[in-house]
């Protein structure tokens, strides 16, 4: 993998946290707004929204720049959909993208040596 890969998978990590975060706080306050008088549902739904586009666009760019196999590319869609899971993307994410720097140094390195 090359920088723009590793960048590219960088930005769906940054995405992944906080979109899984605006995910439990938009379930937070749908069951508020059943149980009280606090409806912050429509100011955390765009959040979310916009946090959930940005994650899907940069999930595509990752897709699209790692030749993920069509299992990878759904697991990390799939992660982006449950509750937790933006919390496990951007841990493997993390692990993906820092072999991507690794990888992309030796080969740099090995071309300037060779």
């Amino acid at each position: 993998m090359d920088i723009k890969t590793a960048s590219s998978l960088h930005r769906l990590r940054l995405v992944s946290a906080p979109e899984a975060v605006s995910f439990l706080l938009l379930l937070v306050c749908s069951v508020l707004k059943r149980t009280t008088d606090f409806n912050a549902v429509p100011v955390m739904g765009a959040i979310h929204g916009i946090l959930f586009i940005l994650y899907v666009l940069f999930w595509l760019d990752a897709w699209n720049r790692t030749k993920w196999n069509l299992k990878t590319a759904a697991l990390y869609f799939l992660l982006s959909v449950l509750p937790l899971g933006g919390f496990f993307a951007e841990r493997k994410l993390k692990h993906e993208a820092q072999d991507a720097v690794i990888a992309s140094r030796a080969r740099r390195e090995g071309t300037v040596n060779a």
